[in-house]
């Protein structure tokens, strides 16, 4: 999607994607992944998620990426925290309370930036890609990852014909495609989505949300 219907989202307050709790699959699932406290978690297209704030709470340093300077903003307002700013090739960044967020474009971040990585969290952010981006986030954005990093990917799925996106459907099919060149894949749990939930996407038949866990080889 180009970077003006992100930016018009939040600026309407348009995001119905972003959760009030943390995700229920990454509390269920994270700690299987064995993630040494005081490892840094990476988050792509981070908005404002409360996924930050638990990892921050389990002992993890927490480097985020995001488009919208008012998703930064607001993330740090609501956990009555005061970042401090700088400015660096990728964007600026905002940092408090263990967590670095950077307004920038995600694809324009680079091995250097993420080198300490250990590992990444993504509920959000690839199935909010249209296919050919999707491509090009797993080969290159991912690529910058150091190897033995591990995480969670969270997608949904649903008839793609029923609707447009975002959010997007991305089966496992296309998740073992995208990453299984440089990651191991292993799906952890699929679970229908109830007609009722507020996460449920509106105009579709069915709705599935499945989880899984990668490693960098």
């Amino acid at each position: 999607m180009h970077p003006d219907f992100w930016h018009q989202r939040w600026a309407d307050n348009q995001i119905g994607f972003h959760q009030d709790a943390p995700t229920p699959l990454l509390l269920k699932h994270w700690g299987s992944l064995g993630v040494a406290p005081g490892a840094k978690v990476f988050v792509p297209l981070a908005g404002k998620s409360r996924d930050m704030a638990w990892l921050a709470s389990q002992g993890h340093r927490v480097l985020g990426v995001e488009l919208s300077p008012l998703a930064v903003e607001q993330f740090f307002a609501e956990h009555g925290l005061q970042p401090d700013t700088r400015e660096s090739r990728y964007g600026r960044h905002y940092e408090a309370g263990g967590i670095e967020l950077v307004v920038g474009d995600a694809f324009g971040l680079d091995a250097e930036l993420l080198r300490d990585c250990a590992a990444a969290f993504d509920r959000a952010a690839l199935i909010a890609l249209p296919a050919d981006v999707r491509l090009r986030y797993a080969r290159d954005l991912y690529a910058a990852l150091p190897a033995g990093c591990r995480g969670l990917l969270v997608t949904l799925e649903y008839p793609q014909a029923e609707r447009e996106g975002p959010p997007f459907s991305v089966p496992q099919d296309e998740v073992q495609a995208l990453y299984e060149a440089d990651w191991r894949v292993e799906l952890r749990e699929r679970r229908p989505v109830p007609p009722d939930h507020p996460g449920f996407v509106a105009g579709v038949s069915r709705l599935d949300t499945a989880v899984y866990a990668l490693q960098r080889r």
